[in-house]
């Protein structure tokens, strides 16, 4: 039978639309922008890289603290939708706020908030998947979400990318271009989204206590002690930290990477947007995967290849081969993703969905944090961007070892 997506589960789809666009801004352009800030204040190539590894982990440790937290609180009945819009709205107004920055400081730390904001509405969307499918659904649903997000929010992401390479050719400045592009993205996000909030309906939830921050704090400490009696979540948990670590830096820092080894603009924008592109019809694919594979084994298939393009990275330095490199991350990237996402949510307890997923992000969060910090470090000890992607790639090893525990 033909899978055909249900209303709330296409709503759902969207804010994944939505919000890829700023995840693929933050890959591409933000990076950018802010190496054109920082060369104007005499910053070095290798000190960007590490600047901005070091933002993008700071922007972790503040998820990884507060996802939890907030993900506990949010499983009340009746508070899910409305902490997921307070996130969605601070991230989508910093979004618009970096296009007025011109120190790249100030402009650093702008970016740290809005990221910050942006994985928050993600630990409360992830838990929603929960509430608008049912589990023999999850996988496909979920993969259908990253597919539609990697082709969607190439719209906005084009229409950014042609006022960057062409803002001279209209009479604009660069920061004029920048603040145009993060604003189109902003208000893509927030209608991509309204249509999720008038139909969401949070149908697994606890009953709400007076004192929510206090009742969180206490909650959190009961799933961790749950956590050591579920070998199973665990294990998965522990290997989705050293796996995801590997598939989140290389999505985040891969930009920086291709400056450092001498790629150019262009050819860095144009490759990330093939990525998007080819990314689509995978994400879909591996989806459609689980009904003939056990979606462990997929997961798998798609670490090794992870470890197989981190392997490829170690000897980049011709444009060419990030484009090849491109079109590998785009096959593994989406399933990887998306099906660890659907094989977590259907291991673990539907009404504590939120307080899970909160769990779910530190691990993930943890790993990006670990990747990112490791890669800034790495790359200033040894004065070479390669030696972390080694470490990167070694990472992905043990994640998928654990894996197979």
């Amino acid at each position: 039978m033909k899978f055909k997506l249900k209303p709330i589960e296409k709503k759902w789809i969207l804010y994944d639309i939505g919000n890829s666009a700023f995840a693929l801004l933050i890959s591409t352009i933000i990076p950018i922008y802010f190496n054109y800030l920082a060369g104007d204040a005499g910053i070095s190539e290798v000190n960007y890289l590490a600047y901005w590894g070091y933002a993008t982990s700071a922007a972790t440790v503040i998820v990884a603290v507060l996802g939890p937290l907030l993900g506990t609180v949010s499983d009340a009945a009746g508070r899910k939708k409305k902490i997921f819009m307070i996130a969605l709205l601070a991230g989508a107004l910093g979004c618009v706020f970096l296009g007025f920055m011109q120190s790249w400081i100030w402009f650093l730390l702008l970016f740290v908030f809005a990221k910050s904001a942006y994985s928050l509405s993600l630990v409360i969307y992830d838990s929603m998947l929960t509430d608008i499918t049912s589990e023999e659904r999850m996988d496909e649903v979920s993969a259908q979400g990253y597919a539609w997000g990697y082709i969607g929010s190439c719209v906005p992401f084009i229409c950014s990318l042609l006022l960057v390479l062409f803002y001279d050719k209209v009479g604009l400045s660069m920061q004029t271009a920048m603040g145009i592009s993060f604003f189109l993205v902003a208000v893509w996000w927030i209608a991509l989204t309204v249509p999720l909030l008038k139909s969401y309906c949070q149908t697994h939830s606890r009953k709400p206590t007076a004192h929510a921050g206090q009742s969180g704090a206490q909650r959190l400490g009961q799933i961790v002690s749950e956590l050591r009696k579920d070998k199973k979540v665990l294990f998965f948990l522990v290997a989705f930290f050293f796996y995801i670590d590997g598939v989140y830096t290389i999505i985040e820092m891969a930009t920086s990477y291709g400056k450092d080894v001498g790629i150019d603009d262009n050819s860095l924008l144009l490759a990330l947007l093939l990525t998007q592109i080819v990314a689509f019809p995978f994400s879909i694919l591996f989806g459609k995967l689980t009904k003939k594979y056990r979606t462990t084994d997929l997961i798998s298939i798609s670490i090794v290849g992870y470890i197989g393009i981190a392997a490829f990275a170690l000897q980049l330095d011709k444009t060419w081969e990030f484009w090849f490199l491109a079109v590998l991350v785009a096959v593994f990237q989406g399933a990887i993703q998306a099906l660890s996402r659907s094989h977590f949510a259907r291991i673990i307890p539907k009404n504590k969905s939120s307080e899970y997923f909160g769990i779910y992000d530190i691990f993930g969060k943890g790993a990006s944090f670990l990747g990112t910090m490791l890669m800034g470090i790495t790359t200033q000890l040894a004065d070479n961007s390669k030696v972390g992607v080694a470490v990167i790639g070694g990472m992905l090893v043990v994640g998928f070892v654990i894996f197979h525990f």
